[in-house]
């Protein structure tokens, strides 16, 4: 089902969701930042807050993206990005990464989605040996973590994500607690979805369009800063 609404930029959906996802987290916490969307997230923490960002690729304490003309093209996140390392921040390898991960260590991660359905089962990889994404650190960052934050576009290629139930290979059952995309956010629990934020450009009745998963509104709705 396709849905023709109220047109952002590729620029503006990134910068709505990742200032959002932004807000989730509280002084001290320890976050994993999945692949593409998700890396923009280190941009946009509140002035205050001290999260230490990890990358999966073995770096404790990933700072902003690195701009301008003077890059260390030695620090990169996990999507190739350059980026800065934090006063006080670690390296080491992938084992050591995956093993924080898995061992219950990370308070949060942030990462991508194909499709999350209304009980929070999470599908982000297809078909092996096709171009298409793979499964990555996907499956142990979700299980591994604390809290898990689903950030991506409302819809891609006309094709709603959000949805009954995922039709696609599943990464993880029931693991999705929050789900941030540009129009709206949903929290996860265990009745199904419930809508905490909208973005002031689109209205109740757009989102139940472009959704297939049933869901119910908060009775303290708020609007999305964008």
């Amino acid at each position: 089902m396709a849905v023709i609404m109220q047109e952002l930029s590729k620029e503006d959906i990134r910068k709505i969701i990742a200032k959002r996802a932004a807000l989730e987290f509280k002084d001290g916490d320890v976050v994993t930042l999945g692949i593409g969307l998700p890396t923009a997230v280190a941009d946009y923490v509140p002035e205050g807050i001290n999260v230490i960002f990890q990358s999966e690729n073995g770096l404790l304490g990933v700072g902003k993206s690195q701009k301008g003309d003077k890059i260390d093209k030695n620090i990169i996140n996990a999507g190739g990005g350059f980026v800065e390392a934090k006063t006080g921040s670690s390296f080491y390898d992938s084992q050591m990464a995956f093993t924080m991960m898995r061992g219950g260590h990370i308070d949060a991660t942030v990462l991508g989605a194909l499709q999350v359905d209304e009980k929070g089962n999470l599908a982000s990889w297809l078909i092996p040996g096709k171009f298409v994404p793979g499964m990555g650190g996907s499956m142990d960052l979700v299980v591994g973590a604390k809290k898990v934050i689903v950030v991506m576009e409302h819809i891609s290629k006309g094709q709603i994500k959000i949805v009954k139930k995922c039709n696609l290979p599943l990464t993880a059952c029931r693991e999705v607690n929050l789900i941030i995309t540009e129009r709206c956010v949903f929290k996860v629990n265990d009745n199904g979805l419930v809508m905490t934020d909208i973005n002031p450009m689109f209205t109740i009745d757009d989102i139940k369009c472009s959704v297939e998963a049933d869901f119910i509104v908060s009775s303290n709705l708020r609007a999305m800063s964008i």
